[in-house]
């Protein structure tokens, strides 16, 4: 990423982020994009497919811990019943658009068929998120295929995440500026070990009068400057969905060790990130939350055991529950950056059926400096 974040900008403080401030920053995460973006006559496709490996390629065929949590469930995340049940992830998660879950779904079994060790002797039930985006992207034309979603997961890498309109975020709008995707970390110190927290999130939430930067509620202003500009006109325009109409998906990953119970309180901890940029988690908004952890590799598999195969125990490490406060403030931390993140990476996008514009950056920081609220 060569373009300034939100921490260049001085819009976020504190804390200390991993080496590319990213999810890929736990080992082992690896995070890949396909991106559809092109017009045919009338028809606007601006959408994508955005890949996440918890442990690589190379480790596909391991489960990791897990835990999901929504805010408000007006939106989809396949395998969450799965994930709730056994605690434990066994493979990729993939985010798109709302029509396009089943084609993701589709494609991710393809790819875990061809690059996972016995998945076809195995059920697959891979995760599936999604957020809608029929503003700016034609969704109906369900232009997402399976080949996309294969195409991203071949194309996940570690290192530096590109942010804003890519993958599954490309149609994507937040608190009334183009949203998309966006990531941030955290390092944690916890006696003589140091860990990662890494957050990714697809952001196509909240109203613009919510938005609050460094805990100033910059929106009302934004949101009367913005009407201001647009005049008369505004008025006899076609009526948009209500802005906070879209949903947000976040995923947490961490390397400390934690028990499955524990990554779905890492889960909880998205919303307050979420409410500290202004949303309230609206009734249209599908906020649908899920963490795992990298560590214990080998344990928590769900396989069809062979005939008179010895039983063996699994055997899990986990962070003791009295120290797991600096490792909530982590999520809170780099949920809140990675949403501001989104925004400093948005640009103007002319749309289907409507256009967005980026957020004036130069604005919030006047903004900001003269403690508007």
């Amino acid at each position: 990423m060569s373009r300034d974040r939100a921490r260049d900008l001085g819009l976020i403080r504190g804390g200390v982020p991993g080496r590319d401030n990213a999810i890929t920053d736990v080992p082992g995460v690896e995070v890949g994009y396909r991106t559809l973006i092109g017009d045919r006559g009338p028809v606007a496709v601006r959408t994508g497919v955005t890949a996440i490996l918890p442990r690589g390629r190379a480790g596909a065929a391991d489960p990791v811990a897990a835990g999901v949590h929504s805010l408000n469930g007006n939106g989809e995340m396949t395998g969450s019943v799965w994930i709730a049940e056994s605690g434990s992830l066994g493979s990729p998660v993939l985010i798109t658009n709302t029509h396009s879950v089943g084609a993701a779904h589709e494609g991710a079994i393809r790819w875990m068929l061809d690059a996972v060790p016995g998945a076809a002797d195995q059920w697959l039930l891979p995760v599936v998120a999604e957020t809608w985006d029929g503003r700016l992207n034609d969704i109906n034309g369900l232009h997402v295929r399976p080949e996309h979603a294969v195409g991203a997961l071949e194309a996940a890498r570690p290192g530096p995440v590109d942010e804003g309109a890519v993958g599954g975020g490309t149609g994507m709008i937040c608190y009334g500026f183009k949203g998309g995707s966006g990531t941030a970390s955290r390092r944690v110190a916890l006696g003589d070990a140091e860990y990662t927290v890494g957050v990714f999130l697809q952001a196509n939430f909240g109203e613009m009068s919510e938005l609050t930067v460094q805990g100033v509620r910059i929106g009302p202003v934004l949101k009367a400057e913005a009407s201001a500009a647009a005049g008369p006109s505004a008025a006899v325009a076609p009526v948009p969905p209500p802005q906070g109409a879209g949903s947000v998906i976040v995923v947490v990953a961490t390397d400390a060790p934690l028990l499955p119970g524990q990554c779905t309180a890492m889960a909880r901890r998205v919303s307050l990130g979420l409410a500290r940029t202004g949303t309230a988690g609206s009734h249209f908004s599908g906020d649908i939350f899920l963490a795992f952890s990298t560590a214990n590799a080998g344990a928590l598999a769900s396989r069809f055991p062979a005939e008179e195969e010895a039983v063996v125990l699994d055997d899990l490490r986990a962070v003791p529950w009295g120290r797991m406060d600096a490792l909530y403030t982590a999520v809170v931390e780099a949920t809140e950056e990675a949403v501001l993140n989104v925004l400093v990476a948005g640009e103007d996008m002319v749309g289907h059926k409507q256009s967005i514009p980026g957020l004036p950056i130069e604005r919030v920081r006047e903004l900001l400096a003269g403690r508007a609220g």
